[in-house]
């Protein structure tokens, strides 16, 4: 039970997603404050949330129904449990907070996000559930992208490419996206995993694309690079200089306008390109509205990319608050 609260707690899921009946009762079992304590240290007193710690809101919230759980036993009060509570209802409110999303290999992917949905003009500052689904599959399908270059699209704060990056061994992994903010998020989000960036911007991928290295040459594996991209203004050769093997993107799929963008990239990306093999492209995302999915799959048969489902994966590693209605299509340039 404690483990099942710490991987939901550290990537701060909704409260009405935990065991709250399953943890009541045992507690009315429980002979001492035992399961109490451990409950809190695997939650509020984990050294991950100590160092990255989860929203005020959210830590408040989970302290006072933590406390209505454990008073309605008619337990001894644990004053540990009160005085963590007094001390979050000290603390200051703050625009960001962290979520760390626990990986099969042992590791962890820890995130700076804002607490808004919406902030700074833009939704993608947040995690979206199509970056978790489509990690989910990454991490079922690791041949893909081993010792490949991989351009994401719309990185958003970097949580698909950064999981990937710690359990897919790809050789070159390209973050891009465009808003100013997200882009600035993204890259603290990398170094925050203890990743080294290449010091590049669009312009200087391209340089070294054609030969031309950096100056720092101090490389690592994988090779991680942050470029601004706008899909409105990118070049074909500017796409085609990154060379990529792998194209992956999610929840880039909601407005129809970002499709039609969205749309242009993939036909730029489909051109000539010698003999070189065309990258494997992967996208995913929530189906909010048909029509806008629809509307997508309509724009692809016309330029001539062809597409298919990829079927669900069963391998659930994060936890949702309800289980998305995530597609993944697999585009054929």
């Amino acid at each position: 039970l404690g483990f099942r609260f710490q991987r939901h707690f550290l990537a701060a899921r909704q409260l009405r997603s935990f065991p709250w009946p399953e943890l009541e009762q045992n507690l009315r079992t429980a002979p001492d404050s035992s399961l109490l304590v451990d409950i809190l240290h695997q939650t509020i007193l984990h050294p991950l949330c100590v160092k990255y710690p989860p929203s005020t809101k959210y830590r408040r919230c989970f302290l006072t129904e933590l406390i209505k759980k454990h008073e309605s036993t008619a337990a001894e009060p644990l004053d540990e449990l009160y005085d963590m509570l007094a001390d979050v209802l000290n603390e200051e409110e703050s625009t960001n907070c962290y979520k760390n999303y626990l990986l099969p290999t042992g590791e962890c992917v820890t995130l700076s996000e804002s607490v808004a949905i919406i902030s700074g003009g833009t939704t993608g500052l947040v995690t979206w559930d199509a970056a978790l689904h489509l990690a989910e599959w990454a991490m079922d399908n690791p041949m893909v992208f081993s010792n490949r270059t991989v351009l994401e699209l719309g990185s958003g704060i970097g949580f698909t490419g950064i999981a990937i990056c710690k359990t897919c061994n790809p050789k070159t992994y390209i973050f891009s996206d465009y808003h100013h903010c997200v882009l600035k998020q993204l890259t603290e989000n990398i170094r925050l995993n203890g990743f080294v960036l290449e010091p590049a911007t669009t312009q200087d991928i391209q340089r070294e694309c054609q030969g031309q290295e950096p100056e720092a040459t101090n490389y690592q594996k994988p090779k991680l690079i942050v470029a601004e991209l706008d899909w409105s203004s990118v070049t074909e050769k500017q796409l085609l200089d990154l060379h990529p093997e792998v194209i992956i993107a999610a929840d880039v799929v909601y407005d129809p306008e970002i499709i039609l963008a969205l749309i242009g990239v993939l036909q730029k990306l489909s051109t000539s390109r010698g003999d070189r093999k065309p990258p494997e492209v992967y996208i995913a995302f929530t189906i909010r509205n048909p029509d806008t999915y629809h509307l997508f799959q309509a724009e692809l048969d016309k330029i001539g990319i062809g597409w298919q489902i990829i079927p669900a994966h069963s391998n659930s590693i994060f936890l949702y608050d309800v289980q998305p209605n995530v597609t993944i299509l697999q585009l054929f340039l």
